[in-house]
């Protein structure tokens, strides 16, 4: 690390204002996105000493960024490594690999720590506590710091890792960001039918016979209106009159008619 721009102070303040900043300004618009501006910082103004290329880096890292607090130090450390070698041309890079990563290490996130780690230390300190034994508390708060402790070091392991692949790549950085796309866009993809519903109840009668849309829907496609919301949405975010606001707004309305109508469920 003596030979490179980023030194481990710098790593440090990236990952103390990532524990205490990553949820800092969260918005349904861009969510993570101010807290990891936030966080990347420290790093930014060490590596774009130049005005106008620290303002464009910090608009890529002002765009939409979500995953699991505990594993975005992961993408950060990585993320640094690559503009610290690639400097301002890894822009496109670094944005296909937050989009590739944050669904990815999320779900790994969310699993360990969001479901795991509650369900089985969480059971057993609050069985203890409630039973009067005081070591209940202790082991959940010793599991807390546990975990912060870990959080701290993701950006210092991310960044070692990130250093090594970047450097493995270098050359080849178009191959490496074509790569994080296909990722990004399979992930984005993949949520579509978990993330976005819209049944569709409305029921066609005529005399004894009925037929249900939703049925006649899916014998063609699974889930293919939720797939046409989300290409009716990036239909709106292409226009000039819509940005990601009113398109949440546009949807919210939309659905509040179509369940007044009873057409969605």
């Amino acid at each position: 690390m003596e030979n490179t721009k980023i030194n481990k102070q710098d790593l440090k303040k990236v990952s103390i204002n990532w524990l205490y900043g990553s949820q800092m300004a969260w918005n349904y618009e861009k969510m993570m996105a101010p807290g990891y501006l936030y966080a990347m910082l420290p790093a930014l103004q060490k590596l774009y000493p130049d005005r106008v290329d620290l303002q464009e880096m910090m608009l890529v890292h002002n765009q939409f960024f979500n995953t699991t607090p505990h594993m975005g130090g992961f993408i950060l450390g990585i993320d640094i490594a690559a503009e610290e070698i690639e400097g301002i041309e890894s822009k496109e890079a670094v944005s296909s690999i937050k989009t590739g990563l944050m669904g990815s290490f999320a779900g790994v996130g969310d699993t360990i720590f969001g479901v795991l780690f509650p369900t089985v230390f969480g059971s057993v300190a609050s069985y203890m506590a409630l039973n009067g034994n005081a070591i209940g508390v202790l082991i959940w708060i010793l599991v807390n710091i546990g975990i912060l402790i870990f959080r701290y070091h993701t950006v210092f392991i991310g960044y070692k890792q990130g250093a090594k692949l970047v450097g493995a790549m270098s050359g080849r950085l178009s191959a490496l960001t074509d790569a994080a796309t296909l990722l990004g866009i399979t992930v984005i993809g993949a949520l579509i039918p978990s993330v976005v519903k819209a049944p569709i109840t409305w029921e066609f009668k005529s005399g004894e016979v009925s037929l249900k849309l939703q049925e006649t829907l899916d014998q063609i496609m699974p889930m293919l209106l939720p797939v046409l919301v989300v290409a009716l949405v990036y239909y709106l975010l292409g226009t000039k009159y819509f940005n990601s606001t009113r398109a949440i707004l546009f949807i919210v309305v939309l659905a509040i008619l179509l369940r007044a109508l009873n057409i969605l469920g």
